[in-house]
C-alpha cells in the first residue's frame, strides 16, 4: 500500500500543447461584439473571449472580464444589458449575482458573459477551467469593434 501511494505522489508532469489558432473577431456575431465593446467602454481589464463551439452545447462563447471594484462590474454588466437591449433588441435570458456585484454572469443563450471582481476572478480561474476551448482574437483596441 505504501508502494502504491509513493509513486502516485510522484507524477511525472507532462504540458500538453494546445496550439490551436484563434477565432478572428470579425466571425463573430454583431451582439457578441457589441457585447464586448460596451465592455471595453466601460474600461473592463483582462478581457478573454472564448469560442466553446465543438466542446459544448449550451453556449458558444464566454466573454469573461473584469472590473476593479463592485460598482464597476455592475456598470459594465449595465452597460452591456442596456446597448444589446437598445440597438439589437437583445434581452439576457438570465441574469445571476448582480446584487453582490463580485461574478455577474449575463447569459444571452448564443453567448454568456461573465464580469468579475479582481478576487473572484482569481478564485474561479475559469481561463483554467476553460483551457481547452480556443480564443478569439481580441484586438489590442477593442473600441473599433
Amino acid at each position: 500500500m505504501e508502494e502504491l501511494q509513493e509513486k502516485s505522489l510522484h507524477r511525472e508532469t507532462v504540458k500538453v500543447d494546445i496550439s490551436q489558432g484563434k477565432t478572428p473577431l470579425d466571425q463573430l456575431d454583431p451582439e457578441f461584439r457589441l457585447a464586448i465593446h460596451c465592455a471595453d467602454e466601460k474600461k473592463a481589464v483582462n478581457m478573454i473571449a472564448l469560442d466553446l463551439r465543438g466542446i459544448v452545447s449550451f453556449t458558444e462563447f464566454f466573454l469573461i472580464a473584469s472590473g476593479m471594484n463592485q460598482r464597476q462590474v455592475q456598470a459594465i454588466a449595465d452597460e452591456i444589458t442596456e446597448q444589446l437591449k437598445k440597438q439589437l433588441q437583445r434581452k439576457a435570458v438570465r441574469v445571476e449575482g448582480y446584487a453582490s456585484g463580485e461574478w455577474i454572469l449575463l447569459d444571452y443563450g448564443d453567448f454568456v458573459i461573465h464580469l468579475f471582481d479582481k478576487e473572484a476572478r482569481d478564485f474561479y480561474d475559469l481561463e483554467r477551467l476553460w483551457r481547452d476551448a480556443r480564443r478569439v482574437e481580441m484586438p489590442s483596441d477593442t473600441a473599433r469593434v
